[in-house]
């Protein structure tokens, strides 16, 4: 594990902020915690994030964790405020605050945007985890005068909080952003709010592609609002591609005995499986390099315990694991996904402890 010695000022005690300071004081690192709110500070505190900030504090380097229409401002006061640390942010949007802080003259020289690319639907303090970033890529966004050491250091805090550094400017980032994290958004978004003047019966009949897809619906919509505000003109070159296709799709439907109009939806079907072997998975790795099992266990507390503890004890490793639970029956579905290589093992040995294999 890197060594980091220095301490740590975040300011903002929401999801990532609590976050960031559970994860660094369980290595050891000395956080400390501001913010406006002083009720989540005192949580965050409760929590294990860090320590109340105080005027005495040093810190070689300072997270600005608050939502991006705060960031530049804040940012700008960190610089002032103190004039040797080495400030960073984690707004999903880059370029507009650099732009920000070049404008109000801020010493960017020891500024650098960075962004970790992990979060849940829910907010604040108590939904913080230790465990967020493990595994999860870290962008750092470094204008042209950041200093070297400024770069090194970010690199040492993500490389201490376990995530992946991946270094692009600060517009690469957004137009990024802007296809895997922000139209995601407001897609699923759109199709969750068709829900809403649908019949309960039907939506009775939701399974988890459903579930999948609509997750995210339910985050913050005013945070959302910034983030979009601050970057709607790659979001609007994606969702102009996405609504191409969209209509495409739809005149296709009309007349599906048409050949050609039944090769356009295929293709679109097809171009999605193609789309989703890019997204990488454990390690790097692709997600179809996996062999998938999937148990049926009851639906009663310590079924799913069991099953990993036993997992465990056969000795082979999860790369990961969905699970389902359809409201209408009395069992969970596991979905187990390990190296090809396990499968035959795994199956031989759960099926040998009494285990049902879907």
């Amino acid at each position: 594990m890197t060594s980091f010695t220095e301490s740590v000022r975040v300011v903002g005690a929401g999801l990532l902020g609590t976050s960031i300071g559970l994860a660094l004081t369980k290595q050891g690192v000395e956080v400390v915690i501001a913010s406006q709110s002083p009720k989540s500070v005192e949580l965050a505190v409760e929590y294990g994030a860090g320590r109340k900030a105080k005027d005495s504090d040093a810190p070689n380097l300072i997270v600005v964790c608050v939502p991006p229409q705060l960031t530049a401002q804040i940012v700008a006061k960190e610089l002032a405020d103190y004039p040797e640390a080495i400030v960073t942010d984690v707004a999903s949007v880059k370029q507009s605050i650099l732009d920000q802080l070049i404008q109000l003259g801020a010493p960017v020289e020891r500024y650098i945007g960075s962004h970790p690319m992990a979060g849940r639907e829910r907010g604040g303090a108590i939904a913080g985890r230790a465990d967020l970033f493990v595994g999860r890529p870290w962008v750092i966004t470094p204008n042209e005068k950041t200093s070297p050491q400024g770069v090194d250091l970010l690199r040492r805090l993500a490389s201490l909080l376990e995530s992946s550094v991946v270094e692009v400017s600060p517009a690469d980032h957004d137009r990024a952003v802007a296809l895997v994290s922000h139209v995601p958004q407001l897609v699923s978004s759109l199709l969750a709010a068709r829900l809403v003047e649908a019949k309960s019966q039907d939506v009775a009949l939701a399974g988890q592609g459903l579930r999948d897809t609509t997750r995210i619906a339910a985050s913050d919509p005013q945070l959302w609002m910034q983030i979009l505000s601050a970057n709607s003109v790659e979001v609007a070159h994606v969702l102009a591609a996405y609504l191409s296709d969209l209509q495409e799709v739809v005149a296709a439907l009309s007349d599906l005995d048409n050949k050609a109009n039944f090769e356009t939806v295929e293709s679109a079907l097809k171009a999605g499986n193609q789309g989703i072997e890019k997204i990488p998975g454990k390690h790097g790795s692709k997600h179809s390099t996996y062999a998938q099992i999937v148990v049926m266990i009851d639906d009663q507390p310590g079924e799913l315990a069991r099953l990993l503890t036993e997992v465990g004890e056969i000795g082979i490793n999860l790369e990961e694991l969905k699970l389902e639970h359809s409201p209408s029956a009395q069992i969970g579905l596991v979905e187990l996904y390990v190296l090809p290589t396990a499968e035959q093992a795994l199956i031989s040995d759960l099926q040998a402890r009494g285990w049902r294999i879907a």
